[in-house]
């Protein structure tokens, strides 16, 4: 038999429980409102968790091709993340995929993502120009200085322009 005082729970027990509770339910539906929100703040925490995930990409690529050389690892990373990043952002970033094709996201998120490219290969020139021959580390430390500026301007463009309310394209 179990001692009876071990059944009743304690008030202290109770007010953490329901504090666990409430705190639990409160996450639950911010995580939902990130994951399934049109607005603003959730699109950008989206947009956010997108780019670590292209830019973790961009890495892994420039890290493999850099023996190859800094400008044309930097030329496959860009692809391959921007490939990636689009999509994603086309999905899951702003809900898109029913209002904007595969190709056009790709096409005009692309175009938005040369500047990125661009930017990058001049701030690597740059750092040559005035260190000589830099490390994989600075390299990548490097882009993705230059690469957290423009996605700012870059989350703003795809807001706007790309991934509006504008009905489906063919592409």
């Amino acid at each position: 038999m179990t001692c009876p005082t071990l059944r009743r729970r304690h008030p202290a027990v109770d007010a953490v429980s329901d504090v666990a509770d409430q705190s639990a339910h409160r996450v639950r539906a911010l995580l939902t409102a990130l994951r399934d929100g049109d607005a603003g703040s959730a699109q950008f925490a989206r947009f956010v968790v997108v780019g670590g995930l292209s830019s973790a990409l961009y890495a892994v690529l420039f890290i493999a091709f850099d023996s190859m050389g800094d400008q044309p690892a930097n030329l496959v990373g860009a692809v391959g993340s921007t490939l990636l990043a689009n999509e994603l952002h086309r999905r899951l970033t702003f809900h898109a995929d029913g209002r904007v094709s595969w190709f056009t996201a790709q096409w005009e998120g692309g175009g938005l993502a040369v500047v990125g490219l661009v930017a990058t290969s001049l701030a690597l020139a740059g750092a040559h120009q005035l260190l000589g021959d830099t490390s994989w580390q600075v390299n990548v430390l490097l882009i993705g200085g230059v690469t957290g500026l423009i996605g700012l301007v870059r989350f703003v463009a795809l807001r706007a322009w790309v991934f509006t309310g504008r009905s489906l394209q063919r592409g």
